[in-house]
């Protein structure tokens, strides 16, 4: 069962950075598809960013240009570097983990705890 533990979340002004990480455990890391999700109040969690096994990434319409997803496998990281930020951004971030190498496989549930980003002036 794999643990993950999601960090680096807070309260910062629009226009401002973050970088958050998810440092996972229990499973051979490198194999596995990644993602980040985000959930705001009173509405549904959405995939925000998400790296595959071979390091193929994909991200959301309201992030591309801004977010960038990496990970570091001798780590078992996962980390979303979030630039720009809008209040729209401000939800609760969790890391997920796939249930195999390919993108497709992300959102089977294997959540952390999440981290809270707020962006307010």
């Amino acid at each position: 069962q794999v643990q993950l533990v999601e960090s680096g979340g807070g309260l910062v002004q629009p226009g401002g950075s973050l970088r958050l990480s998810c440092a996972a455990s229990g499973s051979i890391f490198s194999i596995y598809a990644m993602g980040w999700y985000r959930q705001a109040p009173g509405k549904q969690r959405e995939l925000v960013a998400g790296i595959s096994r071979g390091g193929n990434t994909k991200y959301t319409d309201s992030v591309k240009g801004r977010f960038t997803i990496s990970r570091d496998n001798a780590k078992s990281t996962v980390y979303l570097q979030m630039n720009s930020l809008k209040p729209e951004d401000t939800a609760v971030y969790y890391c997920d983990q796939g249930t195999s190498a390919s993108l497709g496989s992300l959102g089977a549930g294997s959540w952390g705890q999440g981290t809270q980003v707020l962006i307010s002036s």
